[in-house]
């Protein structure tokens, strides 16, 4: 195959790879592992911290030259030397004032800084399996004045539309942050995102914007969705929110039908059809 008509395939991992148990559907093995074979530059773009995202990586059995983490704000890069994933580039930013703003806003949440490291400090009770990777329990306090690439917040007992109203009320600014599923908020470096993050992918690659796909289920996929979109191709898995199918340009079937491996099934050879 032609290095021009190679396709760059970003991968979200929870709701778009991920069974509710864990488990990937033997369609997406069965598509990723087609498309790694005619060439085509298949990878993750995920909001998970990188010890969260690599053993997924693993699982596809994937080799691609980046893989994005952090929402955007850690891409890791594959040495040509010994095959190990390096930091490439990492986003950071002081949360202190967001976290201050946050805390009198919107009482009742918790907290959590991933360091540029993927260590997280957390402040507060967060759902069990939350931080699979290194964790540490501190006051409130000690999160203040420390470089992040992420922040994490938590409102258990607000609705969706209840903690974006409060943040909307709190005014973020300087910063990138998405709604999750449920009352979860992920807050980056301000113009950070998956978006952002496969862009860098895509030139240092030097694969044309029409050959980029990106497929994703949450909020903190919409960025990407919307790249992708304006050249390549969007997908938006059929659960997700409208706002997210808003920024695709094209719908997933349900994941319990092998939605991802059908989308994949539509991608290969020189042929793109949007």
């Amino acid at each position: 195959m032609s290095i021009d008509d190679r396709l760059l395939v970003a991968l979200d991992i929870d709701g778009t790879i991920l069974e509710v148990d864990g488990s990937i559907p033997q369609a997406t093995h069965d598509q990723v592992d087609r498309l790694r074979a005619e060439g085509h530059e298949v990878m993750l773009a995920t909001g998970r911290s990188v010890a969260d995202t690599m053993p997924i990586h693993d699982r596809l059995g994937l080799d691609s030259r980046f893989v994005v983490s952090a929402n955007g704000a850690t891409v890791q890069e594959r040495s040509d030397l010994t095959g190990t994933y390096i930091r490439k580039w990492v986003q950071t930013f002081d949360p202190s004032d967001v976290l201050v703003r946050l805390h009198d806003g919107l009482p009742g949440a918790r907290y959590a800084v991933e360091s540029p490291e993927g260590v997280f400090l957390f402040s507060g009770r967060f759902p069990d399996g939350a931080f699979e990777s290194r964790g540490e329990h501190v006051e409130f306090d000690e999160l203040l004045g420390r470089l992040a690439q992420r922040l994490v917040v938590v409102a258990p007992d607000r609705t969706t539309e209840e903690f974006a109203s409060a943040i909307e009320s709190v005014g973020l600014h300087h910063v990138s942050y998405s709604v999750g599923w449920t009352s979860w908020l992920d807050i980056a470096p301000e113009g950070v995102d998956k978006g952002s993050a496969l862009e860098r992918v895509r030139a240092a690659l030097d694969i044309p914007r029409s050959r980029v796909v990106a497929i994703g289920d949450g909020r903190n996929d919409i960025e990407m969705l919307r790249w992708a979109s304006e050249e390549g191709i969007g997908v938006a898995m059929n659960e997700a929110p409208q706002e997210v199918i808003d920024a695709a340009n094209r719908l997933a079937g349900p994941f319990d039908e092998d939605g991802l491996g059908g989308a994949l099934a539509m991608l290969g050879g020189s042929r793109v059809a949007r």
